[in-house]
This record gives C-alpha cells, sequence and structure tokens, in this order.
C-alpha cells in the first residue's frame, strides 16, 4: 500500500514538471523565455515549446494584436497664432520586437502605452506651434498626421513597437476664440471673393471692348467691301448704259426724259413754272420728240 501511495505521489511529481516544462503559444501572442531573469528566447511561432522547468527558466506572453490609444481628454494645444484648440485622437500601434519592448517598459501594457501617449503628445504639440488655425483645421490636417507619425517613427522603432496610424478626431477651437476666429476667417474669404470679383470685371471689360473693337472692324470692312462692290456695280452699269445708248442715241434721250419725269412729279405738290413750247416737254407732246425738238422753240425754266 505503500508502495503505491509512493508510485501515485512520484506520477503526479513528475507530471507537475513535464507540464511545467510545455508552454503553448497562440497566434495572437508572442512568448518571452526567460533563464533566471534574463531573456533567453523569443518564440513567435504558434503552437506547442517546450522549456526548462521553473525556476531554470519562465515564460511571459506578449499580445501581438493591434493596439489602440484613444485620447479623447480634450488636449489643448497652442497653434503658431497662439491660439488654444482642443484636440482629440488615437494611434494604432503593435508590438514587433518583444526584446526591446520589455527591456523598454517591462513587458508592462499599459505602462508603455502611457509614455507613448506622453511622447506623442509632445511631438503633436511642435507639430501644431508651427501652423495656424487655418492649417491644422482643412489645410495641413493631413500633414499634420503624417509628420507626428514621422516623430514617433524612430523613438518606436527603438523600443520594439510600429506606429500604424495616427489621426486626429477632433480638432476645435475654444468657444471663447471660436467667434473671433470665424469673423477673420470670413473677412478673409469675402476679401477673397472681392479680389475675383473685380477680376472678373475687369476681364469682363476687357473683353467687350475687344469685342467692340472688332465689331468696328468688321463693320469698317464690310462698309470698304460694300463701298468697293457698289462701285464695281455702278461703273460696270455706267458701261452697260454707254454701249446701250451708243447702238441707240434716240433712245437714250427717251430714257433721260422719261427719268426726268419720273423725279420731277414724284410728289403731287410739285410746281413748275414753264413755257408751254419748252424742250422739257417734247416727249409729252409727240411721240416723236427728236423731230419736234428740231422744229421746237426755246428751252423754259424749273
Amino acid at each position: 500500500m505503500n508502495r503505491l501511495i509512493s508510485f501515485a505521489i512520484g506520477f503526479f511529481i513528475l507530471l507537475a514538471v513535464v507540464s511545467s516544462m510545455l508552454f503553448v503559444v497562440d497566434q495572437r501572442q508572442y512568448a518571452v523565455v526567460f533563464a533566471f531573469g534574463q531573456i533567453k528566447q523569443v518564440v513567435r511561432e504558434p503552437g506547442l515549446h517546450f522549456k526548462l522547468p521553473p525556476p531554470f527558466q519562465n515564460v511571459v506572453f506578449m499580445d501581438r494584436r493591434l493596439q489602440t490609444i484613444d485620447v479623447a481628454a480634450n488636449e489643448r494645444f497652442l497653434t503658431a497664432e497662439k491660439k488654444s484648440m482642443v484636440v482629440d485622437w488615437f494611434v494604432k500601434w503593435r508590438i514587433t520586437d518583444p526584446r526591446k519592448f520589455f527591456v523598454a517598459f517591462g513587458g508592462n501594457l499599459r505602462g508603455a502605452q502611457d509614455r507613448m501617449t506622453q511622447r506623442i503628445d509632445s511631438v503633436a504639440r511642435e507639430e501644431f506651434g508651427k501652423r495656424t488655425v487655418a492649417d491644422v483645421v482643412a489645410g495641413e490636417r493631413e500633414q499634420v498626421m503624417q509628420a507626428i507619425r514621422n516623430g514617433m517613427a524612430e523613438y518606436a522603432k527603438s523600443v520594439g513597437v510600429e506606429i500604424l496610424d495616427v489621426r486626429l478626431k477632433r480638432v476645435d477651437l475654444l468657444p471663447a476664440i471660436s467667434e473671433s476666429v470665424y469673423r477673420r476667417m470670413e473677412a478673409e474669404r469675402k476679401r477673397v471673393a472681392n479680389e475675383l470679383r473685380s477680376t472678373g470685371a475687369a476681364e469682363g471689360e476687357k473683353i467687350r471692348a475687344d469685342a467692340d473693337r472688332q465689331r468696328e472692324v468688321v463693320l469698317a470692312e464690310a462698309y470698304r467691301d460694300a463701298q468697293v462692290i457698289k462701285g464695281q456695280g455702278d461703273a460696270k452699269a455706267s458701261q452697260i448704259y454707254a454701249d446701250a445708248f451708243g447702238r441707240d442715241p434716240q433712245f437714250a434721250q427717251f430714257w433721260r426724259s422719261m427719268e426726268a419725269y419720273r423725279n420731277t412729279f414724284r410728289d403731287k405738290r410739285d410746281v413748275l413754272v414753264l413755257e408751254p413750247n419748252s424742250e422739257f416737254f417734247r416727249y409729252m407732246r409727240s411721240s416723236g420728240g427728236a423731230a419736234a425738238a428740231a422744229s421746237g422753240g426755246s428751252g423754259g425754266k424749273r
């Protein structure tokens, strides 16, 4: 009976020793193996692993998942204009080198977050101090976040972590200065708008003046071309008249007399004082105006 009890006790002791030599690494963790207080090995691969039993070796596990530092305490930052701004931000980070992380923070995740929060706060204040309110709110917000990431890169590498992202969730002015800043921004926008309107009006006047000049040029050129064409037409008509009248002088005299009658009797109120036997009426007295002209009397008056 005593032998059975001794065997059972020995079996349980052996089982306890063997179990203390085995450890399982989850895929979400790193395992750091210590030997007498010194880091002996860093296990990154998940699965079942072996080590020496305590007190020769022991294991500390570290989370390898993505971590978040969320600062929503309405931190106040001063800009280049000495204006206070309320900023909420968060940081995404993870452990990449467990050995450096343990040396820097003793494996304390909460302590690591507090230290990194202070460091990021310092870098952020420096970046805000280089920029104006307008730059931080709209113009260079992305550049501010990138500058904070770059400013933390060297420090993060030295403590075995990686800063994946820095985001500004809220950037607001204090109520005491918001109204004055908004008024100044509004005045600046109005100034720019007035400048644009003035520039537009000047450009409009320039375009209208150029259009008027082109109109005058086009009209002048059209009038010139019209006069040239008219002169050519008159010359052509005169040539045709001359050719026609040269072939029949009597018809030419008759045509001119008809033109004179039409121009003279255009209005009923026109009055002519002439002698009855005036040369002017020779084609009215007889269709043979030429013969009447040979036998007729002296000319009259209009």
